[in-house]
C-alpha cells in the first residue's frame, strides 16, 4: 500500500484534482472518471468522444470470424498475447459458439502493409478486426473502409484517432507519469536519470513517454541525461542500454524503462559492472526475478500493459459492442496495477530465471473484468451468455 499511496499523493499535490470531464466520459461513474480520466493527466490526442457504435449491433450472426491485423511479432510480449489469442481465447468462444475462426496477418510495423491487410480482413468477410500497437493516424482510412461495410475495428494497447473504432488500454500518458514519480521518489527526488522509450511513433509509446518525462519535470533536483528506445524489445534494450553506458561514464541514479525492455537494460548493467541503479519494472519475469534475488532493490513495480490481459480487455470489448450492447464512449480505459515484493514471491521462487522474456499477468478481471466493463455500456450483459 505505501507505493501507492505515496504516488497517489505526488499526482494530487503536483496537478491538483480536476472536476471538467471529456463529451462521452460524463455517463461514467466518478470513481472511474476520477481513476482514469482526469483531464490533467490525458494525452491530448486520445479520443474520448462518444462511441460510433452506441446504437449499433452486427447484422451478421455469429459464430464470427475475427481478423487480428498485428503491426508486429518480433518480441516475447507480442508472443504473451498471441498466446492467450490463440490458446484460452479462441478455443473458449468457439466452445460458446459465438466464433468461427481467427485470422492473422504481420505487417511487420509497416502502415502500408498493415492498410491493406485490414482491407484485404474486409474483403474477406471477417466480421470484426482487432489491432495493436499502431500508428494513431495512418490506419484511419482503413478504419473507415471496414466500417462502411459493417466491420468494426478495435484497438487494444493503443488508440487510433479514428472516431470509427474502439480503443482499449492503460491511461498511458497517466501511467508513464506515475513511473516518472515513482522513480523520483524512489531515488529521493534528485540525481542522474535515462529514459528508455518503446517504438516512437506508436501511441502507446509516446503517451507513456511523455507522462514519464512530466512526472519526472516535477522533481528540479531531477536531471535527465538520455532517452534511447529498446523498440519493445529486450535485446534491443540491453544493445542500445550498452552503447549509451558505453559513452557515458557519469554517475546514473535510476533509470525509466518501458516494457517489455527491462530485462534487457538490466542485463546490460550486470554486464557492464556498473551499479544496478533503481529502475522501473513492468511485466517482464526476468527483472521480476532479479527483485525477487534482490528484495530491497525497488519498493512496487506498476503494470501499464500485461500482454494476455490487454488483448483479453479489447477481445472481451469487441465482442459485446457485437452483440449490440453499445459502448458509451471511443476509449475503456482501465488503471495501471501495483506489485510488491510479497506478489513477486509468491509468483517465482529463488531459482528463477533472471533471463527470461516470458510476461506476468494481472488478470483480466483485475485488469478490466466483466463489472468494470459493464460501465462502459449502454446496454451491459455477459456476452459469454448472449442468446442469437
Amino acid at each position: 500500500m505505501k507505493i501507492t499511496m505515496r504516488k497517489t499523493l505526488a499526482l494530487l499535490l503536483s496537478i491538483g484534482m480536476s472536476s471538467a470531464v471529456f463529451a462521452g466520459v460524463d455517463e461514467l461513474p466518478s470513481d472511474i472518471r476520477d481513476a482514469v480520466y482526469n483531464p490533467n493527466m490525458m494525452d491530448s490526442a486520445q479520443p474520448l468522444d462518444e462511441s460510433a457504435f452506441r446504437d449499433w449491433k452486427s447484422e451478421r450472426s455469429p459464430p464470427w470470424t475475427i481478423g487480428y491485423a498485428s503491426t508486429y511479432a518480433g518480441n516475447t510480449w507480442r508472443k504473451g498475447a498471441m498466446e492467450r489469442l490463440m490458446n484460452e481465447i479462441k478455443p473458449k468462444w468457439q466452445a460458446l459458439g459465438l466464433l468461427n475462426d481467427i485470422i492473422v496477418t504481420q505487417s511487420n510495423l509497416k502502415d502500408s502493409l498493415q492498410i491493406q491487410q485490414i482491407r484485404q480482413l474486409v474483403d474477406q468477410g471477417v466480421d470484426a478486426i482487432i489491432i495493436c500497437c499502431s500508428n494513431p493516424t495512418a490506419l484511419n482510412q482503413a478504419i473507415k473502409y471496414a466500417f462502411d461495410r459493417g466491420v468494426p475495428v478495435f484497438s487494444f494497447t493503443g488508440y487510433t484517432t479514428s472516431p470509427l473504432s474502439v480503443s482499449s488500454s492503460v491511461n498511458y500518458h497517466q501511467a508513464g507519469y506515475e513511473v516518472g514519480t515513482w522513480l523520483a521518489e524512489e531515488i529521493d527526488g534528485k540525481g542522474n536519470v535515462l529514459v528508455v522509450e518503446g517504438i516512437p511513433g506508436y501511441s502507446a509509446s509516446d503517451s507513456q513517454n511523455r507522462g514519464v518525462l512530466d512526472g519526472l519535470s516535477q522533481y528540479p533536483d531531477i536531471k535527465v541525461v538520455g532517452q534511447i528506445a529498446h523498440m519493445w524489445t529486450s535485446q534491443v534494450g540491453q544493445a542500445e542500454t550498452q552503447k549509451w553506458l558505453a559513452t557515458h561514464p557519469g554517475q546514473l541514479d535510476g533509470v525509466a524503462v518501458q516494457s517489455s525492455g527491462e530485462t534487457g537494460v538490466l542485463q546490460a548493467f550486470l554486464q557492464s559492472g556498473r551499479d544496478v541503479p533503481p529502475m522501473s519494472i513492468g511485466g517482464e519475469m526476468g527483472a521480476l526475478c532479479y527483485w525477487r534475488n534482490n528484495p530491497d532493490y525497488i519498493s512496487g513495480a506498476i503494470q501499464t500493459w500485461p500482454p494476455g490481459d490487454d488483448i483479453e480487455l479489447g477481445w472481451n470489448i469487441m465482442m459485446r459492442t457485437l452483440q449490440g450492447q453499445g459502448p458509451k464512449i471511443q476509449s475503456v480505459l482501465v488503471p495501471s496495477q501495483v506489485i510488491d515484493i510479497d506478489d513477486v514471491k509468491a509468483m517465482m521462487g529463488e531459482d528463477c530465471d533472471r533471463n527470461s522474456t516470458s510476461w506476468y499477468n494481472v488478470g483480466v478481471e483485475t485488469w478490466g473484468g466483466s463489472d468494470y466493463l459493464d460501465n462502459f455500456f449502454l446496454r451491459p450483459a455477459n456476452p459469454e451468455e448472449y442468446v442469437h
